[in-house]
């Protein structure tokens, strides 16, 4: 903890001076401690990364399936197989070989070359060959090459957005901070290594390189964090082991059952070969990645990128989102929004940079500033002692130049017709004092157009430019008077502070026209106070109906913020995450000393953590995790990769997103929203949903064609389908159909319901009842038809194609119940997935076809049916229908 060590502690800890340490020492000292860089993790090897994608149950599935096929000759069905487990291991290979990218882009974060002085002399050497004790000058425009203890600077400012999330340039100092813990974003003598100098200069010595800096430390924590198993993954690993082992049982019990019953051996082994090929459901997998596919694309739309698939569904069994607050739930946009000023509080409406808004009375009313000689004068004063500026362009819209608080002041401005050119004609600038950490304030110098006299502009921390205040203006017109109620200004100095808002004060002097340059004689009592204004960075206007609409699907929003303690509570007030007067909220300083089983039982309360550095923000997540929730998280610095790739879903953000961000994401939102993460939510919901549907669908199939082979062994029957007519039966009623209910839209009330647990098996209780229902309806109705065929008198070649055709109109009449849980068909829109039809359409061409096809009824041993036959199959597959609606039915009126 260097930054509360005196800095000559400092210089003989690390055995060095001002004027720095040897070449000779230097080399030493690299020898013990090593290069100044952020190693990548060991390079995973390729060929375990592409064993370890078929070391997956249901990959062994499939190769089962790929060897039964190869038994019965069916090397076409082999090779396809083949294909969806190769697909399957190069889309695994490439997600899991892009892990290493996060590392690398750390990497890149450090400074390549370093001004040093060794020995009194000032030289540049390669930033990896820095060690602890170097002598390092800082400049603007360069990045810090490694962790530095300031002993000297002048006007320093320091972008740490990379490092603590927050957009506001940091000022340094020098001076010994004298907390025994404070957040990394109030360290400010401590310059961090990648981060990015924005002005003035600066000297320190190094007290960390490499792994021993911030940002290497965060590394080891990337690259140490496991991330968590998406609840899909879990439970398509137990469903696949499930079904590997019923279909092994089954299939070996129809062969001693065969055998028992006195049937031929060969032609057992055929038949538990065929049972086994027709119940392995081989085009889940594919399925399951079209069906994440299409949501993937679906969220692009709503500005989400899904970098790897499983998060598409994770999405939405989400229960917890934890965010930031800058720039994700508020716009990163600082805004005046409450003046103060000549006795009077005034409000300004309008979000953001864009000049568009009006200045309001306490009441509410628009108002002249004829009338309010104060308020022109303070919003005159921030517009003027200002060093930034208001840019615009047709692409960018407007934007700040500079110091987002200093612009926020002239938008104020701006919006009041208090304009910034002609302003600056009028009040031409003579001199000013920049803003430095150890004045807290900013001076400007300029001619006044009405008087033979100068004008001092002061703006800054309110007890700062309340002790240069002898005088105030005391009414709306503008009048002075002495100021003798300081506690008044300190008072709704603090009301602003505790609606979360950034307080500056503004102040003026006239002074003779001689006085013509600014310096610490010219600085002193005898300002006269105009006035305070209060901004911040306010709520994205989306984010308050995301936010709601998240709590009434059941899912919790935390803020995780490096914000003081009363921003973060003022914005969780807004944004309604807490709502009791007594808000519980963890501090940084709090959460530094607090164990992980008190912050495990403190978690399930607390929805807004202030001043939170990059191990706090990881320490949540995990405790969050530990308590069962599915946890989504979002960042945008450096310091949030641990968090991102701890949680189930990390989500980056798009145009502030620093690229270690982005590389650990599950997900990119391109605009920063909050509102689109909701959105990408509600998404992976009509995902699972839909994935469920697959599932139940694939599953019906190969059930009924397991009971359907049973009864035929146990009543004596012959089979009534041969192993090649099974393969074709998964092709024609399952080769399209599944994949159109990949495109279905989401059920109306589906965001409305609480997330799913992450224990929650693929299959549910209802689904389980309704999968047995229809099998046995399938098996009972294509059993009677293949019966009723042979008491016909047909041929047994004649019979099956009986059989065959009746279970394909039962699957194609089946998938128009599987849309819905609840819903009735005949409540659904028919032309909401136009694919669902075309792939029914197309099936019974297909079946068509190889019913009177003379090659294909060769291949698959048909025989055509007549008019008899077809209406006999028809009315019988309507059956399933009829079946499903009466328990629809009933299941409605149960829950009534």
């Amino acid at each position: 903890m260097y930054y509360n060590k005196e800095i000559g502690v400092i210089f003989q800890e690390f055995n060095t001076n001002p004027e720095g340490i040897s070449q000779k020492e230097a080399e030493k000292r690299l020898q013990e401690v090593g290069l100044n860089v952020i190693e990548a993790e060991k390079r995973i090897n390729p060929f375990k990364v592409i064993l370890h994608q078929f070391a997956d149950p249901l990959i062994y599935i499939l190769l089962v399936a790929a060897v039964f096929t190869a038994i019965i000759r069916h090397f076409i069905d082999m090779w396809v197989i083949l294909a969806v487990v190769v697909v399957n291991a190069v889309i695994g290979f490439v997600q899991e070989w892009k892990a290493e990218q996060a590392i690398r882009s750390l990497q890149e974060l450090a400074a390549p070359h370093s001004q040093v002085l060794r020995e009194g002399k000032k030289i540049e050497i390669e930033s990896s060959r820095l060690v602890p004790g170097d002598i390092v000058f800082l400049e603007s425009g360069t990045r810090v090459p490694a962790d530095l203890r300031l002993f000297e600077e002048n006007r320093l400012e320091i972008d740490e957005s990379t490092l603590t999330g927050e957009s506001l340039k940091v000022h340094k100092i020098s001076e010994t901070i004298r907390e025994e813990i404070a957040p990394i974003a109030e360290r400010f003598n401590i310059a961090f290594m990648g981060t990015l100098v924005l002005s003035g200069r600066g000297k320190g010595v190094v007290v960390g390189t490499g792994r021993a800096t911030e940002l290497g430390h965060i590394s080891d924590q990337v690259s140490q964090v496991k991330s968590a198993p998406t609840p899909l993954q879990v439970q398509l690993n137990k469903f696949s082991r499930w079904l590997g082992l019923v279909i092994l049982f089954i299939s070996l019990g129809s062969v001693l059952l065969g055998l028992f019953l006195g049937r031929m051996l060969f032609e057992m082994i055929l038949t538990g070969t065929a049972l086994a090929v027709g119940a392995i459901p081989e085009g889940l997998p594919v399925v399951v990645t079209i069906t994440l596919s299409i949501g993937v694309k679906r969220m692009a739309r709503r500005n989400a990128i899904i970098r790897k698939l499983p998060a598409v569904e994770t999405l939405g069994s989400t229960t917890v989102i934890a965010s930031d607050k800058t720039g994700t739930l508020t716009k990163n946009e600082m805004t005046v929004q409450r003046i103060w000023a000549g006795g009077n509080t005034y409000h300004i409406n309008g979000v953001g940079f864009e000049p568009e808004g009006e200045i309001l009375s306490e009441g509410g009313e628009p108002l002249k500033l004829e009338k309010h000689g104060a308020l022109e004068k303070c919003l005159r004063v921030g517009l003027l002692a200002n060093e930034s500026g208001l840019g615009f362009t047709k692409e960018r819209g407007y934007y700040p130049e500079g110091d987002p608080t200093e612009v926020a002041l002239i938008v104020a401005a701006n919006k009041a017709g208090v304009e910034t050119e002609s302003q600056t004609i009028l009040y031409p600038k003579i001199d000013e004092i920049p803003f430095e950490s150890n004045l807290m304030y900013m001076a400007t110098l300029h001619k006044n157009p009405s008087g033979n006299n100068n004008l001092i502009f002061v703006k800054g921390a309110p007890e700062q430019v309340l002790d240069m205040c002898d005088f105030i203006v005391s009414s709306p017109e503008g009048n002075e008077s002495p100021l003798l109620d300081r506690e008044l200004i300190y008072e709704k100095v603090r009301t602003m502070s505790l609606d979360g808002l950034r307080v500056l004060a503004m102040a003026y002097w006239k002074v003779p026209e001689e006085v013509k340059s600014l310096d610490d004689t010219t600085m002193k009592k005898g300002f006269t106070l105009i006035g305070v204004q209060g901004m911040m960075d306010p709520p994205r206007e989306e984010v308050f109906e995301a936010v709601n609409q998240a709590k009434n699907a059941g899912i919790r929003v935390i803020m995780v913020t490096g914000d003081n303690r009363d921003t973060a509570v003022a914005i969780g007030r807004r944004l309604k995450l807490v709502e009791d007067e007594n808000v519980p909220v963890l501090s940084g300083n709090e959460l530094e000393v607090m164990a992980d089983d008190e912050l495990f039982n403190r978690v399930q309360s607390v929805n807004v953590y202030a001043r939170a550095a990059p191990i706090h923000k990881l320490r949540i997540v995990q405790q969050l995790i530990k308590r069962g929730e599915v946890v989504a998280v979002t960042g945008d610095g450096v310091n949030d990769s641990p968090a991102l790739k701890a949680s189930h879903i990390g989500v980056a953000m798009g145009k502030g997103g620093t690229d270690a961000a982005k590389e650990t994401s599950d997900m990119i939102v391109t605009d920063d929203n909050f509102a689109s993460i909701f959105d990408a939510v509600k998404e992976g919901r009509v995902v699972f949903s839909n994935i469920r549907k697959v599932i139940l669908f694939l599953l019906s199939t190969g059930l009924a064609q397991i009971i359907l082979i049973f009864t035929s062994l146990l009543l004596l029957l012959p089979l009534p389908l041969l192993p090649a007519q099974i393969l074709w039966l998964n092709l024609v009623s399952n080769g399209l159909q599944d994949v159109a209910l990949a495109f279905e839209p989401g059920e109306k009330g589906i965001v409305k319901l609480s997330p799913r647990q992450r224990d929650e098996p693929v299959l549910s209780s209802l689904m389980l009842q309704r999968l047995v229902l229809i099998g046995i309806v399938i098996a009972i109705g294509t059993t009677y038809t293949f019966s009723w065929a042979l008491q016909q008198g047909y041929a047994l070649n004649h019979a099956r194609t009986v059989a065959l055709t009746t279970i394909v109109l039962f699957q194609l009449f089946n998938v128009f119940n599987v849309r819905s849980e609840t819903l009735s068909i005949f409540k659904m829109s028919m032309t909401s997935n136009p694919f669902l039809f075309f792939s029914v359409i197309s099936s019974i061409i297909a079946q068509v076809a190889i019913i009177y096809v003379p090659a294909l009824q060769m291949v698959f041993r048909t025989e055509p049916l007549n008019i008899n036959d077809w209406i006999a199959v028809s009315l019988i597959a309507t059956t399933v229908l009829v079946a499903v609606e009466l328990e629809k039915a009933l299941r409605a009126r149960f829950r009534k």
